[in-house]
């Protein structure tokens, strides 16, 4: 059987809804030379049944079913099953843009250095329509700026070496932070990157969002942080030889109650926005009036104040003006600064006019000569 170019590894547990539109998407890409692996992990709506339809209709579908055993042992299988130099991740829920792989494989073929590769994502809701989109930096030395501190690549963009992947170990344990945990490894050995176009749309729906996760996202991403922070230190990996996450392990690491606080708040903070881009208004204000602020009361005082502004402004959409008021004012007082926001996106706007009127008026004054 001839090796193709790259291939991409999907994990699918119960994905009817989307999942035919995720497969599509990449079996109609520029670039031919592909295989999809896809990992049914135990899916009980129909989803084998999807699956068969495209693995009998395309013979670059590889379909392997499975117990379900959870998304980091199924990507380590996906992977594991891969045949070509290059991965690509995606998931059941996402759409690839038509000329994503090809773009991905030919910056890779070009920068020999390079072995994680993102890009760009525009997130849309459920039935597809447009919310905004994400761009994260691009360079390697503007994502290690970043990387320590959050994740700044999205999964389902990625392509990397299979070498380098299997050389860091593949993905561990790190529930929910997985990837960034792998992230942060690939960082310490190799050059990375993301593309600046828009390769993929990213799906946010009510089927994903659980806010139920946000403590285990939290806890996740705080415990790579402090694992990457004990190898830059020359100290040994726990996470080389812990099989999951115990408070044990937490106290070893050393994770600060403020550090965890912190990371919970903004976790909180990102899933309430992404239901609230979707229109899950009643939803976002429900789970955040579950919230105890006193939970965040180490925290960076930045995120504690988005999140009463955030809740002000779901007070407000639902008419409960008083709620909206109070929530508003303790934001303010936590953080007093966030009341030069509209300023300083006024400020912002005036100096993309003046720019763009001194351009038009260099060009007309150049015509003129």
């Amino acid at each position: 059987m001839t090796r193709p170019l790259i291939s991409v590894v999907m994990s699918v547990f119960n994905g009817a809804p989307f999942v035919s539109e995720s497969i599509q998407s990449i079996l109609h890409q520029d670039l031919l030379d592909l295989e999809l692996v896809i990992i049914n992990d135990g899916s009980t709506d129909g989803t084998a049944d999807i699956l068969e339809f495209y693995r009998g209709h395309d013979s670059r579908v590889r379909v392997y079913h499975q117990k379900n055993c959870g998304l980091i042992a199924a990507l380590n299988r996906g992977c594991s099953l891969a045949r070509a130099p290059y991965i690509a991740r995606m998931d059941a829920d996402d759409i690839a843009e038509k000329f994503r792989l090809k773009c991905q494989l030919t910056f890779l073929e070009r920068n020999e250095r390079v072995a994680l590769l993102g890009g760009a994502a525009e997130f849309i809701d459920g039935t597809g329509r447009p919310l905004f989109v994400v761009r994260p930096p691009l360079d390697s030395d503007a994502i290690r700026r970043h990387l320590p501190e959050s994740n700044v690549f999205l999964h389902p963009t990625m392509v990397f070496r299979q070498d380098a992947f299997f050389a860091l170990g593949g993905y561990r344990n790190v529930t929910h932070a997985e990837d960034y945990d792998l992230w942060l490894r690939f960082a310490e050995r190799h050059e990375m990157a993301n593309l600046s176009q828009v390769i993929l749309k990213y799906r946010v729906h009510s089927g994903q969002i659980s806010v139920r996760k946000c403590r285990e996202q939290a806890l996740g991403a705080s415990v790579a942080q402090a694992a990457a922070r004990v190898r830059s230190s020359g100290r040994n990996d726990p996470l080389c030889v812990a099989s999951e996450v115990t408070p044990e392990l937490v106290a070893k690491l050393g994770i600060t109650e403020r550090s965890l606080q912190t990371e919970l708040a903004r976790t909180y903070l990102s899933t309430i926005r992404n239901m609230t881009a979707i229109g899950e208004h009643t939803l976002a204000l429900s789970e955040l009036e579950k919230l105890s602020f006193t939970d965040f009361a180490l925290a960076q005082t930045w995120v504690v104040a988005d999140l009463r502004l955030q809740a002000a402004a779901l007070y407000w959409r639902k008419g409960k003006r008083w709620q909206s008021l109070m929530s508003a004012v303790q934001g303010l007082c936590i953080r007093p600064m966030i009341c030069g926001r509209p300023l300083k996106r006024f400020w912002v706007g005036m100096k993309d006019t003046l720019s763009r009127w001194r351009s038009n008026r260099g060009r007309s004054l150049g015509f003129l000569l």
